[in-house]
């Protein structure tokens, strides 16, 4: 089963979407135009009900301007951009994301919570 198939009538998450060849693209706007995709090893085509959410690292209208990146899936994905600067420049954030993490890989693995040392906090 295939990962649209599997996410039908859900949601699928795209990392780095900008990273896709121009063949994948062409499969991918098919998917979210036509809601259909070509199993690999069938002989039927299947329908699919899928929100789609994608990230990338690279500013796609340059990728399209360059002939990197399909206009017509730019405009498909871009529908309702959210701009997250990177963790670099919200180095507030840094706190609360290790509290998170430390929570969950201490529940995930039976540990004690701990905290992380005021010295490594400032490292990072």
């Amino acid at each position: 089963m295939g990962k649209f198939v599997e996410a039908d009538g859900g949601t699928i998450f795209l990392d780095e979407v900008g990273e896709l060849p121009m063949e994948t693209q062409v499969k991918l706007l098919r998917v979210l135009q036509e809601g259909e995709v070509d199993p690999v090893g069938s002989t039927k085509v299947e329908r699919v009900d899928v929100r789609v959410l994608s990230a990338t690292n690279r500013t796609l209208a340059d990728e399209v301007a360059q002939g990197n990146f399909r206009e017509d899936l730019y405009y498909r994905l871009n529908v309702f951009p959210v701009r997250i600067p990177p963790l670099r420049k919200r180095t507030e954030d840094i706190p609360v994301l290790i509290e998170h993490f430390v929570e969950k890989i201490s529940t995930s693995e039976n540990l004690d919570k701990n905290t992380i040392a005021p010295e490594a906090l400032e490292l990072l």
